[in-house]
């Protein structure tokens, strides 16, 4: 339900609070003990979901692991995301997330994806499929660089 007075909805007020809940996780946590906190958080989140919104995000994870494996597994807003230098790069937001008919594959601004004057950021994901993990497989990899 909306909330008139700050224009956020139930969901988003949730995911708001969820994010600063990681960023107090990981405080105080440097180098290799903040790493390995971000990474768990990234595969309990993936755990959480399920149908295709976690094959999705199983499929991604895999392939960022074998395409762009420098990417850093973390959450962001409660996605399961990946990060480059603390930036997200690609993330996977779930359909349960906000009660939508589709899960997407979204690519921040640091992902280097850019071709001419527009480009796609955001991909709906209805089911994982060989042609999906194809196409998946070169976004990541255009995208981490």
């Amino acid at each position: 339900m909306a909330d008139t007075t700050s224009g956020f909805d139930d969901a988003e007020r949730a995911a708001m609070r969820q994010r600063a809940d990681e960023l107090r996780s990981t405080k105080g946590l440097k180098g290799a003990a903040k790493r390995a906190k971000e990474y768990e958080a990234c595969i309990e989140a993936i755990d959480a979901l399920s149908g295709v919104d976690g094959e999705a995000a199983t499929l991604l994870h895999r392939v960022v692991a074998e395409v762009a494996p420098h990417l850093e597994p973390k959450t962001w807003y409660g996605f399961p995301s990946y990060a480059r230098d603390g930036k997200v790069v690609v993330f996977y937001q779930p359909a349960s997330k906000f009660a939508t008919r589709y899960g997407t594959v979204g690519f921040q601004e640091d992902a280097r994806l850019d071709d001419g004057d527009m480009w796609a950021t955001s991909f709906a994901v209805v089911a994982v499929t060989a042609a999906v993990e194809k196409r998946l497989r070169a976004l990541v990899e255009a995208a981490a660089g």
